[in-house]
């Protein structure tokens, strides 16, 4: 008798990433399985429906555009990006040189859950990113539904990061490493998580495409968000949200106007070009309110906060390591894996902290909050405050923020959404 391979469900993308980690999994012995994650094509608008798209999901082809007329509030794909029709081409292509089932799911309705998201949160004056509710929501959310379908024991990826021994972990090349959008995982699904490319550098996964005569081996890598071809996030938001379009004030950290906008979705926290009010001197956007449409410019030195709180918390590890609980006795927590709440006189913890996708880690204290009381977009309700042990620049609600072990800090311990800063 033969022992059946473990099956493993990879996302492609069509990148040289994803190609490779497909080539890696069969070389370990896995049966994969590539899914392309449908979106849409270029030009063609995410509500729009195609002969392909006639279900609520499961695998399907690309099939073209549709008929109908052009709605301004639509959003339509790229021609760059991570999920454009050349990409699903490039993906095909690379299924068949390594000779393993491809298949297509359609999340073009799915995806507008991002988008929503996206829009909602520049109206709302805080600072996105779609690409890790990307992959929260749909490439590790319900991709781990179609393993299920298929029985493949694992979901895989071309990210740089590991999972190893149900952690996860940096990649090893740190200028590519992928970890800090990987923070919202659910930490039952890391054991079911494969990351075949963390192990390498960039530099060697082209060459190892490049020997196995993968057609992708020299693509570029996407540098867009697929839904905003143009970058202009501005012109999104407007057209899904025409009321964002109002004049406004532009004030000084006195409170003093000196200018007028029409709308703060069209600035971002630690903005300098472009703000439209000229003071002789170099002058940055540090605040936004939306209830009042209000935007605050000061100089640089104003960028820079001590402390913020975060919510959404996704821990990652089993036992977050707050230390005893009151009398000496081990917190509960330990064994549920929630992080404790404030009320339980946990202690504060060291920590490094990296709130930008590309940005430095720095050391800061970790200390535990009461959870949320309100409903949250993932329905996690944690919360933690952050002291960063330096005053950090430009840190914006709204941005994810990752904690890594300071002890070993390659180890993820837990991430969540900056909900405000100090």
């Amino acid at each position: 008798m033969t022992t059946a391979k473990p099956k493993v469900l990879l996302a492609m993308s069509g990148g040289v990433d994803s190609s490779v980690a497909a080539a890696l999994l069969l070389r370990a012995g896995y049966e994969v399985v590539g899914v392309f994650m449908r979106l849409g094509s270029p030009g063609e608008t995410i509500d729009q429906l195609t002969p392909g798209d006639s279900g609520a999901g499961g695998a399907g082809g690309t099939g073209g555009a549709g008929g109908g007329t052009c709605d301004p509030a639509k959003v339509k794909i790229g021609h760059q990006g991570c999920c454009s029709i050349n990409d699903a081409d490039d993906a095909r292509q690379v299924a068949a040189a390594l000779d393993i089932p491809f298949y297509v799911v359609n999340f073009k309705k799915d995806f507008n859950r991002i988008i929503d998201y996206f829009v909602d949160e520049y109206a709302a004056g805080r600072t996105p990113n779609p690409c890790v509710r990307c992959n929260d929501w749909l490439k590790f959310g319900k991709l781990h539904d179609y393993a299920k379908q298929i029985n493949a024991d694992f979901v895989a990826s071309g990210h740089y990061a590991r999972a190893e021994g149900g952690r996860l972990m940096r990649g090893l090349d740190t200028d590519k490493d992928q970890s800090y959008v990987l923070f919202g995982v659910p930490r039952e699904q890391l054991s079911r998580m494969l990351l075949p490319i963390g192990a390498y550098k960039k530099s060697a996964v082209r060459d190892m495409a490049r020997e196995l005569g993968l057609p992708v081996f020299d693509k570029p890598d996407s540098q867009e968000i697929c839904f905003v071809p143009d970058n202009n996030y501005a012109g999104l938001v407007e057209r899904r949200r025409p009321d964002t379009v109002r004049p406004g004030v532009i004030e000084d950290e006195h409170g003093n106007e000196i200018g007028t906008h029409t709308g703060h979705h069209n600035f971002t926290i630690g903005q300098r070009r472009g703000i439209g009010v000229a003071l002789g001197y170099p002058i940055y956007v540090v605040n936004k309110d939306p209830a009042t449409n209000r935007v605050t410019v000061a100089t640089e030195h104003a960028l820079y906060c001590n402390q913020c709180v975060v919510s959404e918390a996704n821990w990652l590890i089993e036992s977050p390591p707050f230390g005893r609980g009151r009398g000496g006795q081990l917190d509960s927590c330990e064994s549920s894996g929630r992080a404790p709440r404030a009320s339980e006189g946990m202690s504060s913890i060291p920590v490094l902290v990296q709130y930008r996708a590309h940005g430095e880690v720095v050391p800061a204290t970790l200390r535990p909050l009461d959870d949320a009381t309100t409903p949250t977009p993932s329905g996690r309700t944690g919360r933690f405050h952050i002291s960063f042990d330096a005053p950090q620049r430009a840190v914006a609600p709204g941005q994810a923020l990752v904690v890594y072990d300071a002890n070993e800090p390659e180890a993820v311990l837990a991430g969540g959404w900056i909900e405000s800063v100090a």
